[in-house]
């Protein structure tokens, strides 16, 4: 199923190439820069009844942003992005459904272990989501940090995937290469998170069209949803009609069907 996004870079709605995020002369590159504010995007996402779908604060500047788009959806969108034991159950209370965490249960390229399990204990594992973003080097997928340009020692692969299946509710996980390209999905990852994952899986990176959201439903064998950033009609995309995307999980029974009167924020 399709699952919407709300991506947020110095306190506004934006598109961003994912590998460019820590360029140091001219900022990263951005596809897109929205008009309306995140709280929009959150109250178009309860009115036409979408689940599961996250905000995501590349950087500082972001919370205030965040938060209203939270108090706009309340219980129907994720956060992620600078998220720790101190701060999680803030974001919880601030309308959360789930906290969204990766670099900070890693240290030093490898998994630091007591911090996972304290986040559990905080927040419990049924409202965690671990992003296992990744890039690929030397034929493999290897999971990527602090705005996923540092490479860490893990490899995305079923063994990595069934041990973290037990601390969180559900994986993210953008492939980075081709993030915010808008040149098609990664087909070799989803087949892949689609075999190993025993939980739901977000995958993001690469749609183009709504050819991709029907290819995601079936190679993850219903176990992986997609997430269309750039190539979307609502993020200056010419790829895919939100309101397709939205008909789409109609189809698939994702959302109950609603009039195009109630759409509209």
């Amino acid at each position: 199923m399709f699952r919407p996004c709300i991506d947020l870079h110095e306190g506004r709605v934006k598109q961003i190439v994912g590998g460019t995020l820590e360029s140091q002369l001219s900022g990263p590159k951005t596809n897109f820069v929205s008009d309306q504010s995140a709280a929009w995007y959150a109250e178009l996402y309860r009115r036409d009844g979408l689940t599961g779908g996250h905000v995501i604060m590349l950087g500082e500047g972001n919370e205030a942003a965040a938060r209203a788009a939270l108090a706009a959806y309340p219980g129907g969108l994720q956060i992620g992005g600078g998220v720790n034991v101190t701060n999680a159950h803030s974001w919880l209370d601030a309308g959360a459904s789930h906290v969204i965490v990766t670099s900070w249960v890693f240290r030093e390229g490898r998994v630091d272990r007591a911090r996972l399990d304290e986040l559990v204990k905080v927040v419990g594992r049924e409202r965690l989501v671990l992003d296992l973003s990744c890039r690929q080097r030397d034929g493999q997928y290897f999971v990527v940090t602090d705005r996923w340009q540092k490479f860490t020692e893990m490899t995305l692969c079923a063994s990595t995937l069934e041990t973290f299946a037990g601390s969180c509710a559900e994986f993210l996980i953008h492939a980075v290469d081709v993030e915010g390209l808008c040149r098609g999905i990664d087909r070799e990852l989803v087949e892949q998170l689609g075999r190993w994952s025993p939980i739901p899986v977000t995958y993001a990176g690469g749609a183009n069209s709504l050819a991709d959201l029907e290819t995601v439903t079936r190679l993850g064998q219903g176990k992986v949803d997609l997430t269309i950033g750039s190539a979307l009609d609502i993020f200056g995309g010419n790829g895919v009609a939100y309101a397709d995307a939205v008909a789409f999980n109609q189809r698939v029974g994702a959302v109950p069907v609603v009039t195009s009167a109630q759409t509209q924020p």
